[in-house]
């Protein structure tokens, strides 16, 4: 997701209503049932595991309504009587069909309850067809407020996307709204009116003519998806396409926009798609979704990592909406979000966190994967350099890691902090292709998997041979910055870390002032640091790849 913390940084010229309006990242003071049920994992959730969906829709443009119905398809993972899926409360749900009958249901907050007459059985496969119908949310300044954008294009056709990361795919189609069970493969139908196209995720299978002028278009998903990135863009839309020859083999790439946009699209994406596909899997290894194909697809807001379907909205321009959020110079050549988006790809969509509150999961490494494209394209220095700049975005305003079951992230410092806390670890490890090799067995460990944080922590742990987990804990759970403190006492240089986390011992490069830098392990005590010749004048730390305070006495 783009990070909303950016726009700090351009009120002057975008204006305040960008942040008044966003749903993500804001404070909250008490949680109540409803948050409850949209985060939690009830019984009634637990119960079932999602294996396919078949989401049959009609957009109404003229009214910003939608009907039609979602199969579910599951199996379940014990005997059960009870059920939860989501639907905001806002949309009708019409009826609930099992076996060709429909079953009794009750609703609470954006919670649908369905009650079966006798139990399904533990390890049985099943179905059951919601049909519903209503005028979604509407965002008001998509992708950060959730909901259906409807606007026009430059010729004054239609023009209708969804953005609803954190808020919940249920705010506009029933579904099991949480990130922990992702559905295996999924057939997305939308009908438009005539002249208008639909571009969703996966592969297009076919299209339908429909009574009333109406076309459906059907896209199906063969790779596990989660809810959130399950994408309608509906537009006037042109066609055109690649290949990239990748580690996997020939990935496609088809670019759906506007006519108006068509020539900027072709030199743009051909500018910044290939290098970036060249850069993710050099570091995060194969592109995740080859069989669902890779596209980029004209939105009304600013972009969204729809999974195979990467929305796109950053005016043809490079850096973020033509700014460079690291202030180097280094972010002005790329387009900012054809890289981001495209990094949720690895991050977000293929390795995605169980709940949302391990949101840094996707934001901390794909804000990473901005510094590591710079590196590719211009050198390490560049990358590093671009990573520092982007320091001038952190608030240290409170953990990265949200509440647990409540659907609530952290501090948006998850982005550029938690992408700082991975150079660090980098820093430390100091070995650059054992560092690859890392964030390349994460995705291939956890390959098209959901995940806990603590998961992606233990992983590190293990392959980097040392225990960072108080590190970790410092800068994910912790609004504070860890302080190394020196002091030089009858020549000897001491040191130690003064932090949040018990036991912080982040590894800390030292040197002389003209000589080369040395790693060293300061640890809460005091201790000597092997530094002969040290003085208060000409010791300096790495502060360039070490993200923290620094006091020398």
């Amino acid at each position: 997701m783009i990070l909303r913390k950016t726009l700090r940084l351009l009120l002057p010229l975008l204006g305040s209503s960008l942040l008044a309006s966003a749903q993500l990242m804001q404070p909250k003071a008490a949680f109540t049932r409803a948050d409850s049920l949209r985060g939690g994992q009830p019984a009634e959730r637990t119960c079932y595991d999602i294996n396919y969906y078949h989401l049959d829709v009609k957009l109404d443009v003229a009214n910003k309504a939608i009907s039609g119905s979602n199969l579910f398809r599951f199996t379940a993972t014990r005997d059960f009587t009870r059920l939860q899926f989501d639907l905001f409360a806002n949309l009708a749900v019409e009826k609930v069909d099992y076996h060709g009958r429909p079953v009794p249901f009750t609703r609470e907050a954006n919670a649908v309850f369905v009650t079966f007459s006798q139990a399904i059985k533990q390890g049985s496969r099943d179905e059951f067809t919601v049909t519903y119908s209503g005028q979604p949310t509407v965002a008001k300044k998509a992708p950060w407020d959730g909901g259906l954008v409807f606007t026009q294009d430059a010729a004054g056709q239609p023009f209708v996307a969804s953005a609803c990361q954190g808020v919940g795919a249920s705010i506009w189609w029933p579904t099991k709204d949480q990130q922990a069970d992702e559905v295996d493969s999924m057939l997305i139908s939308i009908a438009v009116p005539k002249g208008l196209k639909d571009v969703s995720n996966g592969r297009l299978r076919g299209t339908a003519k429909l009574p009333g002028g109406y076309t459906r278009y059907d896209w199906a998903v063969t790779n596990p998806i989660n809810n959130y990135d399950v994408a309608l863009n509906v537009g006037n839309y042109v066609h055109f396409n690649d290949l990239y020859q990748g580690e996997a083999g020939p990935l496609t790439l088809d670019y759906w926009v506007l006519p108006e946009n068509l020539a900027r699209a072709k030199t743009q994406f051909a500018a910044n798609v290939k290098p970036m596909l060249k850069s993710m899997e050099y570091w995060f290894g194969p592109y995740p979704f080859y069989k669902d194909g890779y596209k980029l697809v004209d939105a009304p807001h600013l972009g969204m990592e729809h999974q195979s379907a990467v929305a796109y909205g950053n005016k043809y321009q490079n850096g973020y909406l033509g700014h460079d959020r690291s202030g180097t110079g280094w972010g002005d050549k790329w387009d900012f979000i054809i890289i981001h988006e495209s990094g949720h790809e690895w991050f977000g969509n293929n390795v995605t966190s169980k709940d949302i509150a391990d949101m840094w999961v996707h934001e901390s490494f794909t804000t990473y994967s901005e510094s590591l494209f710079v590196e590719s394209q211009f050198g390490k220095p560049a990358g590093q350099e671009y990573l520092h700049g982007q320091r001038r975005n952190i608030q240290n305003d409170g953990p990265i890691i949200g509440p647990y079951g409540v659907n609530k992230e952290g501090s948006s410092d998850m982005y550029d902090k938690g992408a700082s806390l991975l150079n660090m670890l980098r820093t430390a490890i100091n070995d650059d292709a054992k560092w690859r090799g890392i964030l390349r067995g994460i995705s291939r460990t956890f390959y098209h998997q959901t995940v806990t944080g603590q998961q992606i922590i233990d992983y590190i742990n293990k392959e980097a041979g040392r225990d960072f987990s108080p590190v970790f804990a410092q800068y994910l759970r912790h609004g504070s910055l860890p302080v190394l403190e020196m002091r030089v006492e009858k020549n000897q240089l001491l040191g130690r870390w003064v932090a949040a986390a018990p036991g912080f011992d982040l590894p800390v490069r030292l040197r002389l002032k003209g000589s080369e830098y040395q790693l060293v392990t300061p640890t809460p005590k005091w201790q000597p640091l092997p530094l002969p010749g040290a003085t208060r004048d000409n010791v300096e730390v790495d502060t360039f790849n070490y993200y923290g305070g620094v006091l020398v006495d």
